[in-house]
């Protein structure tokens, strides 16, 4: 997902003459003309109360220069609000538009760090893969502790291996326990031995 330089200034555009307040933008959200929503969605970041619409709406959105509009303006604001509304998103079966959420919420560390337990728990095996997936890039402290809970707890083979893969990029010595185990919980996939073995040379720097 591109996002977008914010270089313009709010005279920029025939297309930005419109009203610029909080309710005239989220109307412009739903115009046909594409470069007025994106440049709506550009200035409603001024709003930081207008998140959940402009959540609410990435789904219908079809354009792609709209929508790396909505999650530019959507990282800007940050927050408790963005994460809550992005979360369901990866529930959603366009694939393009559950990337982007996923690059989304590796940008907002602090504002997921609260959410990561309930989406690592998720009962859905795919979203819990997203979960992880956004771990891959999470700078946050807690990374590898989130992942080592995945390989301790979870039962999915698929869940485990992504976690797996990560733990080899971002793991720390403390994850080796943990990994060792895994083999013997998923027996019948021999697979799982080599991911393990490959990540533990990774975090012991032997596999770099």
């Amino acid at each position: 997902m591109a996002l977008i330089r914010k270089t313009h200034t709010p005279s920029d555009g025939n297309n930005r003459r419109l009203p610029r307040d909080r309710e005239g933008l989220l109307r412009q959200l739903d115009d046909e003309a594409a470069d007025i929503r994106r440049w709506a969605a550009l200035d409603l970041a001024a709003f930081p109360d207008a998140a959940d619409e402009i959540c609410a709406r990435l789904e219908q959105e079809t354009q792609t220069p709209v929508r790396e509009a909505m999650f530019t303006t959507l990282i800007e604001i940050g927050g408790n609000a963005v994460v809550k509304g992005l979360i369901p998103l990866l529930h959603s079966e366009d694939v393009a538009l559950r990337n982007a959420v996923v690059e989304a919420l590796q940008q907002l560390p602090d504002a997921v760090s609260p959410y990561m337990a309930t989406m690592l728990e998720d009962p859905d095996t795919d979203s819990r893969i997203f979960a992880v997936n956004v771990l891959a890039n999470l700078r946050h402290p807690q990374t590898p502790a989130w992942l080592q809970q995945v390989i301790t707890h979870d039962s999915d083979f698929n869940v485990c291996a992504s976690a797996v893969d990560v733990l080899a990029e971002v793991g720390t010595p403390e994850a080796i326990p943990a990994l060792t185990g895994l083999p013997e919980r998923f027996s019948d996939e021999p697979f799982m031995q080599f991911c393990v073995q490959a990540a533990i040379r990774r975090i012991q720097g032997n596999g770099r």
